[in-house]
């Protein structure tokens, strides 16, 4: 056998050696499909905004899990003290799929489901950045109502994963609401919540947002996804219910207007106040006038307090600079010893609990007119319950010294 034929024999030998190996090289595992889950509000006040997570179904065949951006946990070290001072601490966790449904479905809670349309690249990059933020070194984040909650969390990780995409686009979107109308709206089934909210949120939240800021709200985020679309394609491939309505808490479309309310209650209270402080001589209507006058004075004042730290001790922003410390007034505690010496029949009040209840009244009009200017806070149902009641207290006062009317027979 001449050289050629050995050099060719040995070569095929080697080709045919390599062939198995080559076909015993795995074929990469298809890329992961990503979907966006969107759960209804609950009952609890953590849970009335309702809640989006990410779901990651492996193309391996691996474990599916649920990445949840709304893990906290009350047993946290100065947990209280650290949501008082805006300082709250959330994280990313993975959790099964089983798990998750189970939660929800307990609480009958709705589940919507929306695959997107990735490509293979980005939906394994969003995988990977899930995965690797899920760590625990990295899980924690600073959590914001507004601005880093569960919903923005999963909107800024789809964003990023498109190349800032979305941002692009639903920033050129106006809303046409604002922070506030969007939490007192989402509160509106827990009236006393509703009425917290928008008691403590300052003027920032009242600044007109456009989708991007909007989607703060888990359920405004689904909608804004179903309408995306990303180089000319839906972003959203299939959707549906995972879990269907089971008749709980809806969100409604708009908050509860109680200006209406607030105005008839704050009438009410000023016309009792005038009416006890006239038949002051009657033991039972100073008793009542005193009570009257006692617990609005003090509900003005100590909530004047809690607005004022939250305006210089925390780092809540959206309740900075509070106009309803116009009428929530610190000033009302000084004012405590002056309104019950006013039941007395024959005391006269000194120039500074006068002047105390006239700087009351005028921070009230003050926030009336402030009512007028574009961007302005919005605070009439305050205003409406408070002018009247710290009015009527400061003319009492003025009144007090004179002798009240001679009880009739």
């Amino acid at each position: 056998m001449s050289a050629l034929s050995h050099w060719l024999a040995a070569s095929l030998l080697a080709l045919l050696a390599w062939l198995p190996a080559a076909q015993a090289e795995p074929l990469p595992a298809p890329a992961p499909r990503i979907s966006l889950l969107s759960f209804a509000p609950g009952p609890v006040y953590w849970q009335r905004f309702g809640h989006n997570a990410l779901m990651v179904e492996p193309g391996d065949g691996g474990a599916t899990a649920v990445y949840n951006y709304g893990i906290f946990d009350f047993f946290q070290k100065n947990f209280f003290l650290n949501f008082a001072r805006g300082h709250m601490l959330y994280r990313l966790a993975a959790i099964p799929v089983p798990n998750t449904l189970a939660e929800y479905a307990a609480e009958g809670r709705w589940v919507y489901v929306q695959e997107l349309a990735l490509s293979e690249a980005q939906a394994r990059a969003l995988a990977a950045f899930l995965a690797d933020n899920a760590l625990p070194q990295n899980a924690e984040y600073r959590y914001d109502y507004f601005r880093a909650n569960c919903s923005t969390r999963v909107r800024d990780a789809l964003d990023q994963t498109l190349g800032g995409a979305l941002k692009q686009a639903w920033s050129q979107q106006p809303s046409d609401t604002s922070f506030r109308r969007e939490a007192t709206r989402l509160m509106s089934p827990v009236p006393p919540l509703m009425l917290g909210m928008d008691y403590i949120l300052g003027p920032a939240a009242d600044q007109p947002i456009s989708l991007w800021e909007q989607a703060f709200v888990p359920e405004v985020l689904m909608r804004a996804v179903r309408e995306a679309r990303v180089d000319g394609r839906p972003l959203v491939a299939r959707e549906g219910y995972w879990l269907p309505p089971a008749g709980g808490p809806e969100a409604p479309e708009q908050a509860f207007n109680f200006t209406l309310p607030a105005l008839l209650l704050g009438l009410g209270l000023a016309a009792a106040l005038l009416l006890l402080h006239r038949q002051r001589r009657h033991p039972a209507a100073r008793g009542a006038y005193l009570v009257l006058a006692l617990l609005p004075s003090l509900l003005s004042g100590l909530g004047g307090l809690v607005l004022l730290a939250a305006w210089t001790l925390s780092d809540h922003w959206a309740m900075w600079a509070n106009h309803n410390l116009l009428l929530f007034s610190p000033l009302s505690l000084l004012l405590l010893p002056s309104l019950v010496a006013s039941a007395r029949a024959q005391w006269r009040p000194g120039r500074i609990p006068r002047l105390l209840a006239a700087l009351i009244v005028f921070g009230a009009l003050l926030s009336l007119l402030l009512q007028l200017l574009p961007g302005a806070q919005q605070q009439l149902p305050w205003i409406a319950f408070w002018l009247p009641v710290h009015a009527v207290l400061a003319w009492n006062l003025r009144l007090s010294g004179r002798a009240p009317p001679a009880p009739t027979r």
